[in-house]
């Protein structure tokens, strides 16, 4: 089979197209890395992604103070950013396999940054909210691009690394965010500055974005021979070149969908709940002051972070050793939410409140081998249908993390105290693993 062209730039010489005939004469001895700077530059936006999301959180107190804002005002603004994120998934996707992720990545991060700024200049908590309304619907497509990028840009025996890299930046976001905006409000006396600053940080990611992503690799400048032929490695044809191969409806099998959408909605209701009431859990149920609250946070997401690139690195290498793609990623993925069962399970019985972060930090540490979700949409899809598979398990996953905070507080206010969230989280982590199991990699015909 002919290879497809790129082109390899060497010092002192003039460019050339890159065929089957011409390789061998053009080659290197040492593949290029430009796909895992491609990952580098997703795990920045999607750690700044979530930085920009938790900065109201952080900065609301003073915000409520400055614009005399009711607690149900509050509630709304704090809320608003998911009504569009979760809207926008589906035609996110839509346009990401319409467009290409490099040109929705570009102009959406630079979309959501100028809303970040935008949201500084509010004069009210109306303004406020629809600033937060349009952060919402830029920020919708970054997920489900990243998993178009995984298709385009890494060979099936990597994908699991690629979906751990994008997904990493998560958690690592939330557990630096609440420091980082802290500070700047803090040292500056001005959670507006603070929002100036995150917004230009996010405008020089989206300029990176548009000078280096590519959605073909044959395309992109500093790819080389050796580089292109791992990432085609087990494909019948490039990526890129089946990506325009049209295909009717959803191109996934229906059991795998519902396991998947299922599985994902379940997986963020124990996500968002620890990350919702997580705070609030520590302080009532814990005794931990306004400090102690922030340090373990911040132990428990760095946890999650460090677990998430864990499982990736673990699910290739198992497959690379020989183990079936569905055995390892499905006995991973089970084996985390079994450990988030037992945790949410155990968790009643400890006494002691540092035992009790030591534990939450173990469960988030395994709960974020759910990254490796991010792996599935190019596993299951056509390629053609991978942005919009993506959108449509990130809706699922948007539409857990906006029920959740209501369903917990439900819960508490009728029970009274903790003990019966903690056994409904226990409850999602079941589902989550049962649902997972249903999803058939036995199926995947285009990994």
């Amino acid at each position: 089979m002919a290879r497809p062209s790129a082109s390899l730039h060497l010092p002192g010489a003039v460019a050339q197209p890159i065929t089957a005939a011409s390789t061998p004469l053009a080659v290197t001895s040492k593949a290029s890395s430009v796909r895992w700077r491609i990952f580098a530059i997703i795990f920045a936006l999607t750690m700044v992604n979530l930085i920009d999301r938790v900065s109201l959180s952080i900065a609301m107190p003073t915000i409520a103070h400055e614009f005399s804002l009711l607690p149900s005002m509050q509630g709304l603004i704090l809320s608003s950013f998911f009504w569009a994120y979760a809207l926008l998934q589906i035609p996110g996707g839509w346009m990401i396999d319409r467009f290409g992720p490099h040109r929705v990545i570009s102009w959406s991060t630079g979309l959501w940054g100028t809303f970040q700024v935008i949201a500084a200049f509010a004069t009210g908590g109306l303004s406020l909210l629809f600033a937060r309304v349009a952060l919402g619907a830029a920020e919708a497509p970054l997920f489900p691009s990243g998993g178009k990028l995984i298709s385009l840009w890494l060979a099936p025996s990597e994908r699991s690394r690629g979906a751990v890299l994008m997904d990493s930046g998560s958690p690592l976001g939330v557990a630096l965010g609440g420091l980082i905006i802290a500070y700047l409000i803090a040292s500056l006396d001005s959670w507006r500055l603070a929002f100036v600053i995150a917004g230009i940080a996010t405008l020089v990611l989206a300029w990176l974005a548009r000078r280096y992503l590519r959605d073909d690799p044959a395309t992109h400048p500093q790819v080389n021979a050796e580089e292109l032929e791992k990432i085609n490695a087990g494909r019948a044809t490039p990526a890129a070149e089946a990506a325009r191969v049209p295909v009717k409806g959803l191109g996934i099998a229906a059991r795998s969908l519902s396991g998947l959408l299922i599985g994902r909605a379940s997986w963020a209701m124990v996500y968002f709940g620890l990350l919702t009431w997580g705070p609030s859990y520590l302080a009532q149920a814990r005794g931990f002051d306004i400090k102690g609250i922030g340090a373990a946070t911040f132990v428990i997401f760095v946890c999650g972070a460090l677990g998430s690139l864990t499982g990736g690195f673990l699910c290739d290498g198992l497959i690379r050793k020989g183990v079936s793609r569905g055995v390892a990623v499905k006995s991973l993925l089970a084996f985390s939410g079994l450990v988030a069962l037992g945790a949410f399970l155990l968790l009643p019985t400890l006494s002691n409140p540092f035992a009790a972060v030591a534990l939450l930090a173990m469960t988030a540490f395994f709960l974020m081998w759910g990254s490796l979700y991010w792996s599935f949409p190019a596993l299951l899809a056509a390629p053609a249908r991978v942005g919009l598979i993506g959108g449509v398990m990130n809706m699922a996953g948007s539409t857990g993390g906006i029920a959740v905070p209501i369903l917990v507080g439900v819960i508490l206010q009728m029970a009274g105290g903790f003990a019966p969230v903690l056994g409904f989280f226990a409850v999602c982590s079941a589902i989550f693993v049962l649902a997972t199991l249903f999803i058939s990699l036995d199926e995947v015909r285009y990994g």
